[in-house]
């Protein structure tokens, strides 16, 4: 019995010894044996999807000269889709709804991109402080809210991503711990609910690390 309903993502609930965050180092153990293996239709059909996030990121990022780029963004939409879809199997820690997974991931990236333009292209960055064609009595403004959302964007990758998983797990645990209470008749509808959920939570898994290396990409592409 939980003690309360976001005892689900307390990482030493399903077991004595806290070694639930190996659940994201799982993949280390599974991606290389595909390499080794004759390539089947779902490894042609990953490259095939490789390839389109690559060329999207390419369009994204404006410096042509950054070769190679691409394919950090692409491992990142990579890492973190295969951390999402892991959490909604049973018994499996979903790593991705903790701030402190998330956080490590954006606040690292955006530090590098602000030091990189601030000590490579300065006047650049002091411009993209205020907007083009704003009056000159607004720009006091302008450069602190430009500042702070600035600020605020490693903050809002965590937490964007975060509450996505957080919200969805909480919905299918609410419906599962009604389950032993029903009737035959509406627990037939609920299992129909939770599958239709389960399908959802697939989506949004994929959508939340496509938006995530998205919104990567773009603030690379600003410095």
């Amino acid at each position: 019995m939980m003690a309360n309903l976001f005892s689900s993502f307390d990482p030493s609930t399903s077991s004595s010894i806290s070694l639930n965050w190996m659940s994201s180092l799982i993949l280390f153990l599974i991606i290389p044996s595909t390499y080794w293996l004759i390539p089947s239709r779902m490894t042609l059909f990953w490259i095939l999807m490789l390839n389109i996030l690559h060329k999207e990121f390419k369009i994204l990022i404006k410096n042509k000269n950054l070769k190679g780029s691409t394919l950090f963004f692409v491992s990142l939409f990579t890492f973190i889709l295969m951390n999402n879809l892991l959490g909604l199997f049973p018994y499996i820690f979903t790593s991705s709804s903790h701030m402190c997974f998330t956080l490590a991931l954006s606040l690292p990236l955006w530090m590098s991109f602000m030091i990189f333009g601030w000590f490579k292209n300065t006047t650049h960055m002091l411009a993209h402080l205020v907007p083009q064609g704003a009056p000159n009595l607004l720009l006091p403004f302008l450069v602190i809210i430009e500042t702070i959302s600035n600020i605020i964007r490693p903050g809002t990758l965590a937490i964007r991503l975060t509450a996505n998983m957080i919200a969805g797990h909480l919905l299918v645990t609410l419906l599962g711990n009604s389950g032993p209470t029903l009737s035959p008749y509406m627990l037939n509808i609920l299992i129909f609910t939770q599958i239709l959920l389960l399908i959802l939570e697939s989506a949004v898994a994929i959508i939340q690390s496509y938006v995530f290396s998205i919104l990567a990409t773009l603030y690379s592409s600003e410095v």
